[in-house]
């Protein structure tokens, strides 16, 4: 492997987490925290979804799954339902709060990643959105 490339490649993944955390610290981002809304997103496009299920999905353990699916819960953004098959277990759909909150958090967040790729031509942006999606898949 090309190790000029891979230093280069850690250090702009750096400036990038760096970058998409002062964007989502900003009061005019949304109220939700990163987690929350990566939950939020994979339950509105899965539908129900069980703790172990967000667990896996986003690699993490079960206990802190279950910890910030509570906190959800409480906030009111996510309904926790027993499933009928098996009492002990549950899964989450989100309520229209959530749904809410997940929508004004991504409408800010599309707004400020616009304004940072404004310059890039729709060419770049494609490739850009192609190759992230390749990296970050499993």
């Amino acid at each position: 492997m090309d190790e000029k490339a891979l230093e280069i490649i850690e250090l702009e993944l750096a400036v990038l987490v760096r970058h998409i955390t002062s964007i989502t610290m900003e009061k005019s981002i949304g109220k939700l925290e990163r987690s929350a809304y990566l939950f939020l997103h994979h339950i509105a496009t899965h539908d129900a979804v069980g703790v172990k299920a967000l667990a896996e999905e986003f690699g993490l353990d079960v206990s802190t799954a279950s910890r910030q699916m509570a906190a959800l819960e409480k906030k009111g953004y996510v309904l926790r339902m027993s499933d009928p098959l098996d009492g002990r277990a549950s899964s989450f759909e989100i309520t229209d709060l959530g749904k809410k909150e997940l929508a004004d958090t991504k409408e800010a967040r599309l707004e400020r990643v616009t304004k940072k790729l404004r310059n890039w031509s729709s060419e770049e942006r494609q490739q850009f959105a192609q190759l992230l999606q390749k990296f970050n898949s499993k």
